[in-house]
């Protein structure tokens, strides 16, 4: 089975051998048997470059985290694993510091050319919910060999906040590849000359194993805002409520005092919402992935949710380039965050055609294009005060 021939791309850079499915890809991907579901999928899951994947009728609360191996599958690790189930048809709680595997209602039956990779959906990502893909027989999280036919799993654990999630609830989402995309430091620089994928000054962009992104804490112009700290002790998060909570019952503002140098120390495990210095931009015929930057350059993981759609930060479609917002853990000691200092990475990858779906054009429901220092969409609008 072949999803679809790759279009041509831009005048710098070249078809690419392999690419991302876009939307009307993953279409056909479903048409044809590769990727199903019971009860059907619904075209709202379709993004421009991935799909919404929801969570199924139980969960079982585990052990620990596991992953098969290559002589297992899931349910026969389940069988030794697991704790206690749990229903999720009209909603459960899924504390903090617990885990939780749960079978999502999507299947594929991959080819042979096509594998797929997932991540957190971003506002999984900004409540701290730590969300893997799990496949039968895997020695990886996140990743869908080529061919694979077989159920997926989602591993759930709450680090932060504990959440209220059912039947259908969406946390993840799956990106597919057709073939073995090009992806190149040479490539991404062209992509850079010819449509930056970040704003900044010239001599400040750093492309090496993707494009640098780098932290802002200078604060906010007026109040000194720079970011946000979560709060220990809160309330539940029901995941499928957006605008439901306010922010200061689950976050404390973190203000750059007047006349004090740009930085922040860390606690170790606490949770930061911080944003990006650079602007962002993703071309219509690419997509991204946002990279946790090497631990070797300090003790802290950046960014959670990784995927960015065509579209975004594309000034045609409300973006003028898009700050992208940054989920920051310290480790085991803490560690002093520097104004401008690089926390992670951006990987351009070709897609194989322009999506019949962009992100942030008009009736897509994109909740991020065009955003500064924003908390997730179950936060209502707040100001603040300085």
């Amino acid at each position: 089975m072949s999803i679809t021939e790759p279009a041509n791309q831009s005048e710098n850079t070249a078809t690419p051998i392999g690419g991302v499915l876009p939307s009307q890809s993953i279409r056909r991907l479903i048409a044809d048997g590769g990727l199903f579901a019971q009860p059907g999928i619904e075209d709202e899951q379709i993004q421009p470059s991935s799909i919404d994947l929801r969570l199924g009728l139980e969960a079982y609360r585990v052990r620990a985290s596991f992953l098969p191996g290559s002589d297992a599958s899931v349910e026969e690790k389940l069988d030794r694993m697991t704790m206690r189930r749990i229903d999720l048809t009209d909603g459960a709680v899924l504390e903090k510091g617990c885990v939780y595997v749960v079978r999502l209602m999507e299947a594929v039956s991959l080819p042979q050319n096509v594998s797929a990779v997932a991540n957190p959906k971003s506002s999984t990502g900004r409540l701290d919910v730590f969300t893997r893909l799990i496949t039968d027989r895997a020695s990886e999280f996140e990743t869908v060999e080529a061919g694979y036919d077989g159920p997926l799993y989602a591993e759930i654990s709450p680090r932060t906040f504990s959440i209220l999630a059912r039947a259908g609830s969406r946390l993840n989402q799956l990106r597919f590849r057709q073939g073995e995309p090009q992806v190149s430091d040479d490539a991404m620089r062209r992509l850079q000359e010819h449509t930056p994928l970040v704003h900044a000054d010239a001599g400040q962009i750093d492309i090496k194993e993707g494009v640098a992104v780098s932290v802002d804490l200078t604060g906010d112009a007026e109040t000194g805002l720079i970011g946000f700290r979560a709060n220990r002790h809160t309330g539940l998060i029901d995941i499928d409520e957006p605008g439901s909570c306010e922010v200061l019952d689950y976050w404390e503002p973190v203000y750059r005092l007047p006349g004090q140098e740009p930085g922040l120390i860390l606690d170790p495990g606490e949770f930061y919402i911080l944003r990006s210095k650079e602007s962002v931009t993703v071309p219509l015929d690419h997509a991204a992935e946002m990279r946790a930057y090497d631990v070797r350059v300090g003790e802290f993981r950046a960014h959670y949710a990784g995927f960015f759609d065509p579209g975004f930060g594309v000034a045609d479609i409300g973006g003028e380039g898009t700050r992208a917002v940054l989920e920051v853990r310290s480790h085991d000691v803490p560690f002093m965050l520097e104004d401008g200092q690089t926390v992670c990475r951006l990987v351009y990858e070709p897609l194989l055609e322009v999506p019949d779906k962009i992100y942030g054009a008009s009736g897509t429901g994109s909740n991020y294009q065009g955003q500064g220092l924003k908390l997730g969409k179950h936060f209502r609008p707040w100001r603040p005060t300085g």
